[in-house]
């Protein structure tokens, strides 16, 4: 039989995953090897250092440089709070009137004083960074002092696109039929903390609704390139998302526009409501590619997490498949066949293709570089 390999994205009820949760710089691990933690677990945290402030001393008091050490009040080192005195002169001809007093203008602490400049350093408060655990799990390594690994059981589905950071909430079906647009009518108070599903596409107005009651996270179909520059005020450009702060995460499953959500994708969803989600929109589709991802914990036991063997998704007969270019944008459909001879396509281009039947039963022929593999 005839295979192939190519990209895939995943979708399945059943698969071990292992999530690195790293600090972005050394600090300190909360949680130790073999601990079963929950998705809003804090696992790790660590400071960052707080700006710095320069203030010219010297210039404040009216003083030469040198001279400067001679009239401070504070040390390299020492805490210090808004409107504590830094440095004071004696006034004029040393009788205390007219007398300069420098304060500082920030909490925080003094970082340096430099004799030749005659310049403070004060730096900020350190700003904490907490990692939490994200999905429901076990810490199956630890990396000192810099995070750890976690490992679950889950059904678990990889998106097209998305927008903003990770958020966790309970799985809520807003729409019958995967076709079915979701709208703002659909949407009130119940989706508060929820991760809400929509069907072929979701609205701008529809996201802004979501984002008033208070909902966590959105997964649908489709969504249009427009109604994301409306919600985000600039052009995304090269998808590399995760960092926005919208309120809301947003996972997209089959692509830009008004497309049907794929049936395998939207009944596993269906068939997994009311349960503990956890999802993110990350996305980069450059070297190091990350995909957005929903994940759905299972119950399970010690003995169930073993890590299943990595593969390449592969294109053989039977295959499930996603066509990811025009014509038949978005749709899914099943290899028929791999023929090894060069076809001449549109663009009068040699190439391998495949044969395949679409959801909608149309058999057609399809260069294998325009599908990718959804794995099961």
């Amino acid at each position: 039989m005839a295979q192939a390999y190519s990209p895939g994205l995943s979708v399945t009820d059943n698969i071990v995953l292992a999530k690195q949760r790293i600090l972005p710089l050394k600090g300190n691990v909360l949680v130790k090897k073999g601990d079963k933690v929950k998705a809003e677990d804090l696992v790790a945290e660590t400071f960052l250092p707080g700006n710095v402030l320069p203030i010219n001393l010297a210039n404040k008091l009216g003083v030469t440089a040198n001279l400067v050490i001679e009239y401070l009040k504070v040390q390299p080192g020492q805490i210090i709070k808004k409107g504590d005195v830094l440095a004071e002169n004696k006034g004029l001809f040393g009788l205390g009137l007219f007398k300069s007093r420098v304060v500082s203008p920030i909490d925080g602490e003094v970082e340096s004083i430099s004799q030749h400049t005659g310049q403070a350093l004060l730096r900020e408060p350190r700003i904490p960074v907490q990692i939490k655990a994200f999905i429901d799990g076990i810490v199956v390594d630890v990396i000192p002092e810099e995070g750890v690994v976690i490992e679950n059981k889950s059904a678990y589905i990889q998106g097209i696109f998305g927008i903003s950071g990770e958020v966790t909430g309970e799985l809520k079906m807003l729409v019958k039929d995967p076709n079915e647009v979701l709208t703002e009518s659909l949407i009130d108070s119940s989706c508060k903390d929820k991760c809400i599903v929509g069907g072929s596409m979701v609205t701008l107005k529809a996201i802004q609704k979501a984002i008033e009651v208070g909902v966590k996270g959105i997964i649908c179909g489709g969504i249009d390139d427009q109604d994301i520059k409306a919600l985000l005020g600039y052009d995304i450009g090269v998808a590399i998302t995760g960092h926005e702060h919208l309120g809301v995460s947003i996972l997209i499953t089959e692509g830009f526009g008004k497309i049907k959500m794929a049936n395998k994708t939207f009944d596993l969803l269906k068939r997994f409501e009311g349960k503990k989600t956890s999802m993110h929109g990350k996305t980069q589709i450059r070297a190091g590619v990350i995909r957005p991802e929903v994940i759905i914990p299972l119950e399970f036991d010690d003995a169930d997490l073993v890590a299943s063997e990595s593969h390449m998704p592969m294109l053989e007969e039977g295959t499930i498949i996603r066509v990811i270019r025009q014509p038949n944008f978005g749709v899914i459909g099943k290899v028929t066949g791999l023929p090894e001879e060069l076809h001449t396509v549109e663009s009068e281009t040699r190439v391998r293709i495949l044969e395949a039947e679409l959801e909608n039963g149309k058999k057609t022929t399809i260069p294998r570089a325009n599908v990718e593999v959804i794995e099961t």
